[in-house]
């Protein structure tokens, strides 16, 4: 018990000895900062408010010789960081792009999807439609077809002429049309739904 209590002792006095502040050349100050990483061009701290990076430039001569800062060797750190991120930046917008692309072809696909399966429906509909006018001519052409009511003529039983006779040739031209226009349909519909 009493190992566990010095280990977090030490480790809080060495917290506190690690702990400093840092004040830039412009007058910023880093209150209790703890130095988390050094870098050619600065130093990583953390505060009670949050991690910062602090560049060599703004800080004094001597913690520049401490921290053992070479112009020369920042420079050509940041360009490079820079140059990694100009880089990270065109990989994101790549990225981003070939999403968009992929999102606007996913997109047209769907729609056209869509679109096939509103013409199937359309089809489908009006192939429905046309199969209920065949069976209505088919009906009216059959009772057109049908002798005219009965009647009696001495012992014999007659008809008398069907008046929707005469439209029989009628109703048999409609029934032709309709046909044709539902056999392009089912073509139609065929083609469509391979």
């Amino acid at each position: 018990m009493q190992i566990k209590l010095f280990t977090i002792l030490l480790l809080s006095f060495a917290a506190a000895a690690l702990s400093e502040d840092f004040k830039t050349v412009n007058g910023k100050e880093y209150k209790d900062a703890t130095v988390t990483r050094v870098e050619p061009d600065g130093v990583v701290v953390k505060t009670k408010s949050g991690v910062a990076k602090v560049y060599f430039a703004e800080l004094p001569k001597e913690v520049q010789e401490r921290f053992h800062y070479d112009s020369e060797k920042a420079a050509s750190y940041s360009a490079e960081q820079a140059a990694n991120y100009t880089a990270y930046q065109k990989q994101q917008e790549e990225t981003q792009r070939q999403q968009q692309a992929a999102d606007a072809k996913s997109k047209a696909a769907l729609a056209e999807q869509q679109a096939a399966t509103n013409r199937t429906q359309a089809l489908q509909t009006r192939f429905g439609e046309l199969q209920k006018q065949e069976d209505d001519l088919l009906r009216q052409i059959g009772q057109a077809k049908q002798p005219g009511p009965e009647y009696r003529q001495g012992k014999s039983v007659r008809h008398q002429p069907n008046p929707q006779k005469s439209q029989i040739p009628l109703l048999q031209s409609h029934l032709s049309d309709v046909r044709r226009e539902k056999s392009e349909v089912r073509k139609q519909l065929e083609k469509a739904q391979r």
